[in-house]
């Protein structure tokens, strides 16, 4: 069994209201479960309007298969409208 996670540390671009940040990590989380069926929540602050982290856990029976879901997620965040990568951490076990 492989359990890799990824976190990512998110600069939102003009949000002006926790409102808005939410709104926007709502949208990328449910494109993430839905397109990749992977487990993704919003780790650290949660008060911040324009800063947020983001992690995805996967778990898998492939090393290689993990690395390719991996990939393919942080694919997606980068690609993402008004989110700007800051840092990225990636944990394989």
């Amino acid at each position: 069994m492989v359990v890799s996670v990824i976190v990512w540390e998110l600069h939102l671009e003009g949000c002006h209201s926790l409102k808005e940040k939410r709104s926007i990590l709502r949208s990328l989380k449910d494109r993430l479960r839905d397109r990749h069926n992977v487990s993704v929540a919003e780790t650290d602050h949660q008060d911040a309007w324009q800063r947020a982290e983001l992690s995805v856990a996967i778990v898998s029976s492939d090393r290689r298969q993990a690395q390719r879901l991996i990939e393919r997620v942080d694919a997606m965040v980068a690609s993402a409208p008004r989110v700007r990568i800051l840092d990225t951490t990636t944990i394989t076990y």
